[in-house]
């Protein structure tokens, strides 16, 4: 007779007891961080104060939603204890204990967030783990900025406040003398419609994960969406590198674009030629790298509360959408 008993299989590690930050050292970290987006932030807030706008900056407060105020505040992420900090206003956030958390104040309700964020951080971690364990292609050279740009002439486009550098027609012939390779749908979405034929892909939302790849700047500045979008999961100062990546990929991005933006003080990346190409690749591949070193952190936040997710996923009745 068999005596032996099976192992029952393992079911979800437990969460990490949290880490408890003495008020002196969070307040510290707190003001750090609001120092630090308010340098970043300074130059747009005085621009709209003054009701000027700015076709390169503006870009991460137009089409991304997070606001200057929003990316100041500051979160320590999940299992954290804020001591001595009251969680009264403070959503996603619950009182925290010293039985239960270790200390008084308040900590990420982690559980909370994922009840009502299961969706979203499910579908963000399944798009960045593909990414992540992609080659980076390079050598699509911006041509998205011309493609949008395409048979549109000079008030058609999108920043038609600024002139293009080879005026219509010479972008016209950039577009067309180039094969266009764009994979990220929210950049091919705003392609004219004469230039979306022209793409070697044909980009969908349903495709992101499939498509999108670490070489892309339009991918790696989302990034800094994601990592919004996860908060107050995500780690303050994890948003606000992010944030810096996708505010330095933008600039290259624009100057590589057909607009001649001189005036606004940078040098065009001349992707109509060899030397510029060249610049333009150096660039991109080193944009990648920090981008794989902010996916992988980005990563690590989501699979510390994977466990989490799966019983919330599990449970019956649990909400799945935002």
């Amino acid at each position: 007779m068999d005596t032996r008993t099976e192992t029952p299989p393992a079911g979800p590690a437990a969460p990490e007891a949290p880490r408890v930050l003495p008020e002196a050292r969070w307040r510290a970290a707190e003001e750090r961080h609001r120092a630090r987006v308010d340098a970043l932030t300074a130059g747009h807030l005085a621009r709209r104060e003054r009701g000027e706008k700015h076709p390169v900056e503006d870009f991460l407060f137009t089409y991304y939603s997070h606001k200057p105020a929003q990316l100041r505040r500051w979160h320590p992420g999940a299992g954290a204890v804020l001591a001595g900090c009251s969680a009264d206003g403070l959503r996603w956030y619950r009182p925290a204990t010293e039985r239960r958390d270790g200390a008084d104040g308040a900590v990420l309700d982690t559980g909370a967030f994922l009840a009502k964020k299961a969706s979203t951080v499910g579908f963000v971690l399944g798009l960045l783990r593909s990414v992540q364990g992609r080659p980076a292609h390079l050598g699509c050279f911006g041509l998205h900025e011309w493609a949008m740009a395409y048979r549109a002439g000079q008030g058609g486009v999108r920043h038609s406040a600024v002139p293009l550098r080879l005026g219509p027609e010479g972008t016209d012939a950039v577009v067309e003398s180039h094969r266009i390779s764009c994979s990220h749908y929210d950049a091919f979405r705003f392609f004219t419609p004469e230039a979306r034929p022209l793409n070697r892909l044909a980009p969908t939302r349903e495709s992101q994960a499939e498509l999108d790849q670490p070489g892309c700047l339009h991918a790696n500045m989302d990034l800094y969406k994601w990592a919004y979008k996860l908060t107050p999961l995500a780690p303050a100062e994890l948003v606000a590198d992010c944030f810096e990546l996708a505010r330095d990929i933008r600039e290259l991005d624009m100057r590589a674009s057909p607009y001649d933006l001189s005036g606004h003080g940078y040098e065009p990346v001349r992707i109509e030629t060899a030397e510029g190409k060249a610049a333009y690749m150096e660039a991109q591949r080193g944009f990648a790298d920090r981008a794989r070193a902010l996916r992988g952190r980005l990563i690590g936040v989501l699979a510390a509360v994977e466990p989490l997710l799966d019983r919330e996923a599990a449970a019956p009745g649990t909400a799945r959408a935002e």
